[in-house]
């Protein structure tokens, strides 16, 4: 299980080049080289499960965590890559995507890009937003049996989310990009040229 990481505070006009190196070495890369180290121990047996700790943040993004999101969409591609290239070894692959949990991820463990004042309403709106979240946060001690679920499922999904809230904002963000796509598919056509 992959689960170490932190969360990147900044708009993307502030996040310096060590803010999002930091950021990907160890939300992505980190998961990286233990999903690379595990895996002939996992071919050699002929089985396993590999569980990457993602977010509902790896498939929706919001402001002010730009560098978050693209570790762990980075995450996100990687592990969809991975389940297809070792499941003929028996090796299963999970991405959980929770939504917030009563965990200090925003609190003191989080890191902020140094502030620019052209964004302070844009924080000033999104902590508001976590504050309002009040009980669609969910309880780190209700995962245990959900991941055992999981782990124990004889056809474990890619993708689970986690949470209340995920279910909710994927079926939003899905069908607006299925709305968008749709409304611009004769673009995309016409861009495959004759």
């Amino acid at each position: 299980m992959n689960n170490a990481g932190y969360g990147h505070f900044g708009a993307v006009e502030e996040l310096t080049e060590s803010d999002i190196r930091d950021q990907l070495e160890t939300n992505f890369f980190g998961a990286l080289w233990v999903t690379q180290a595990v895996l002939p121990q996992l071919r050699s047996q002929g089985s396993g499960h590999i569980i990457q700790i993602s977010t509902i943040g790896g498939i929706a993004a919001f402001p002010s965590l730009g560098a978050y999101h693209a570790s762990k969409w980075a995450l996100e591609g990687l592990s969809e890559s991975l389940a297809q290239e070792v499941a003929a070894f028996g090796i299963k692959v999970t991405l959980v995507e929770p939504g917030g949990y009563s965990t200090d991820w925003a609190g003191s463990s989080a890191v902020h890009s140094a502030p620019s004042p052209a964004y302070d309403n844009l924080r000033k709106a999104m902590a508001e937003r976590r504050a309002n979240a009040g009980s669609a946060i969910g309880d780190p001690a209700a995962t245990g049996a959900a991941l055992l679920k999981i782990v124990n499922a004889e056809n474990p999904p890619l993708r689970v989310l986690f949470g209340t809230p995920p279910t909710q904002i994927v079926k939003a963000v899905y069908q607006q990009r299925l709305d968008t796509w749709a409304q611009w598919e004769q673009v995309s056509i016409e861009a495959q040229g004759s």
